[in-house]
């Protein structure tokens, strides 16, 4: 069995591989690219990756300097404000590189025995940091058009595979929502699990499909004011879709933008990036709702008959072992979504499929605080975000396995459409006397 130093610096050099093949292809000015709200320029992210390296375990950690002068003025991210990363006068490819390189093999060497807690602690941290901004750098290739990343080049789907309709009934209870203190490492935001009451309720087997959302589409949906919500409408107007952003109806048919090319909508896949209004405003249409994130983990985590209060909720919806690629369409592996009625083996105790990976699922909640909340270490993590952002489960095709466990919580404006981000839906009927999250 792989012990804590082989498995963190098997983590450890993975990461870094996966930051290195996105850097592929980025060469000139596709190093900075545009001054957008939702992109970092690709030279200041993989900077800002290795610098918070350096920062949580040979400065904080070894109380060692820094291998770059003006290091935190380049890419401390909680005090560079994001508009002016442009400015910056960074470092050369070639000097960013060496300075990863640095840092990445100083990590290494300092390993030379079996962590204790809390360096066990900040190399997770420092990992999971990278693969988010790995995640991140994906969703900026495809923001600004440019060519699949080299472990993306393929078509994400092989073979049809199609549709999953209906929904499953989940008995309700009283659900545990969050993390135990021994689950392991945990993010600040996921910590305590806290007693929730769930009405019964009925949710999607599978997230709504690019089919069923061309539907919508074609009833209108985008110019029905009636659908959407205030700040939806508002958001509908100043960007003036009138289709999810990267689908284009030609000659009666419709095509979605792939990183730098048109490929036809498949119909079985997952509506993705799609933002929060656009998700809530074809509930309204369907007749339908977004779940609460109590109502996903509970449909993700827990077992029919099972009192959910008293049984340990599963860590995977397929249930203990890590995931594997026949569970979930995770780690970039088919390089884009896949039919929604692929992976049976990752289908949840109470029948949902595709839970982790393939897309993002938008929940109804606001991104708040668990009661007793305290930040860790990395304050800016969760703390400047509670009351701003929507929560989201599950993972996307981009996401690490490793980075998900059934209590993850994600968390994005409403308005933002460039994360690989949909939904699945619940049966409105829901008892007045349930409390959710």
């Amino acid at each position: 069995m792989e012990n804590d130093r082989a498995h963190l610096l098997r983590h450890l050099k993975d990461a870094r591989h996966r930051t290195l093949d996105l850097l592929e292809g980025l060469e000139g000015d596709r190093l900075m690219g545009p001054k957008l709200p939702i992109v970092n320029p690709a030279l200041w992210e993989v900077g800002h990756v290795a610098w918070f390296h350096e920062y949580w375990i040979l400065r904080h950690l070894d109380g060692r300097g820094s291998f770059l002068p003006r290091a935190d003025e380049l890419y401390d991210s909680s005090n560079v404000a994001h508009d002016t990363r442009w400015a910056l006068g960074l470092p050369s490819l070639a000097h960013t590189i060496e300075y990863m390189d640095r840092v990445h093999h100083a990590l290494i060497r300092r390993l030379d025995h079996e962590p204790d807690a809390t360096e066990k602690y900040f190399y997770q941290l420092t990992i999971f940091h990278e693969d988010m901004h790995t995640e991140a750098l994906i969703y900026t290739r495809q923001t600004l058009g440019y060519p699949p990343p080299v472990f993306a080049g393929r078509s994400g789907q092989t073979q049809a595979v199609g549709a999953l309709p209906d929904d499953v009934t989940v008995a309700g209870g009283t659900l545990q929502l969050g993390a135990e203190p021994n689950q392991g490492f945990v993010f600040d935001n996921e910590k305590w699990a806290h007693p929730v009451e769930v009405a019964p309720f009925r949710i999607a087997r599978a997230p709504v499909t690019n089919g069923e959302f061309r539907d919508f589409v074609a009833a209108g949906g985008y110019a029905r004011r009636e659908y959407w919500s205030d700040e939806g409408w508002g958001w509908r107007e100043q960007t003036g879709l009138r289709a999810p952003v990267y689908w284009r109806s030609v000659d009666g048919d419709w095509e979605v933008r792939r990183f730098d090319r048109w490929e036809p909508l498949m119909p079985h896949q997952p509506a993705n990036h799609i933002s929060w209004y656009e998700a809530e405003a074809y509930c309204r249409w369907a007749g339908r709702r977004l779940p609460t994130e109590a109502e996903w983990e509970m449909a993700a985590a827990t077992e029919p008959g099972k009192d959910a209060a008293s049984v340990a909720k599963r860590p995977y919806p397929w249930g203990a072992a890590p995931a594997q690629t026949q569970h979930a369409n995770l780690d970039g592996h088919h390089g884009g979504c896949i039919d929604v009625a692929a992976k049976p083996d990752g289908d949840s105790a109470h029948g949902c499929r595709q839970l982790f990976g393939n897309v993002w699922e938008w929940t109804v909640s606001d991104f708040q605080p668990y009661p007793g909340f305290s930040p860790d270490p990395y304050k800016d993590y969760s703390l400047p975000w509670f009351g701003s952002r929507k929560v989201l489960r599950g993972g996307a095709w981009a996401t690490r396995s490793r980075l998900l466990w059934n209590t993850w919580r994600n968390f994005f404006p409403p308005d933002r459409n460039d994360i690989i981000a949909g939904f699945r839906t619940c049966a409105l009927e829901r008892p007045s006397f349930a409390v959710g999250t």
